[in-house]
């Protein structure tokens, strides 16, 4: 015969048991199963999607854009150069952002105006070349991708890389053809060039030229 007091208890025991089983199964087991599958099927997306230089340091993650300057914040000729970023200080992660500016904005407009006479003028084309994503952010601020168009089409940016480095136009071209991605799905958006990949295999090519690799 139970008591009122055990009575009471009862429930409370029956709850603190399943808060138990829930938080080994749930908090520990769950996560540490995931992980498991991440780190056996998925290692490098689960750890960041890094890329690495030929010496073997990290130089960075796929996923994530990075600039391309001197030591006076001038873009160098001898690299593709991304899309213009929002994000904080250029593709800092931790402010991922857009700059929000609406397609009337005074600002945005002559921020526009200045990159296209800029980006025409530091590879040698004129402005009706220059394409609409090396004149605008991303969404997110950090995309490493640009278009195949600003990559080598119209003698944007290829032509320039080639030239800088003292390379075969034909090399560079292979390699921004090895570093374009076809439209997801095969029709989903347009084909795209990731710029931080590319840079890296041009360090590997031509490692006297690799001065970003170096700083």
């Amino acid at each position: 015969m139970t008591t009122p007091l055990a009575r009471r208890i009862a429930p409370l025991w029956t709850a603190l048991r399943i808060m138990l089983i829930l938080t080994v199964v749930l908090g520990i087991g769950y996560p540490l199963l995931l992980l498991g599958i991440g780190q056996g099927v998925f290692p490098s997306q689960a750890n960041g999607s890094l890329v690495h230089a030929a010496d073997g340091r990290v130089a960075g993650s796929a996923l994530i854009g990075q600039r391309f300057t001197g030591a006076d914040g001038a873009p160098l000729p001898e690299y593709f150069q991304p899309r213009p970023s929002a994000a904080g200080d250029g593709y800092d992660p931790t402010a991922s952002a857009g700059s929000n500016l609406g397609p009337e904005s005074p600002e945005l407009s002559g921020q526009i105006r200045d990159r296209k006479q800029a980006i025409a003028e530091f590879n040698g084309v004129p402005e009706a070349a220059v394409p609409p994503d090396a004149l605008t952010a991303s969404g997110s601020g950090l995309d490493p991708h640009i278009s195949a168009r600003y990559a080598r089409y119209a003698r944007l940016q290829a032509e320039r890389v080639a030239v800088a480095r003292g390379l075969p136009i034909g090399q560079v071209a292979a390699l921004v053809a090895a570093a374009t991605a076809p439209p997801d799905a095969g029709y989903l958006g347009e084909p795209r060039v990731n710029v931080v990949e590319l840079n890296l295999a041009l360090d590997e090519r031509d490692p006297a030229h690799a001065t970003h690799a170096r700083r």
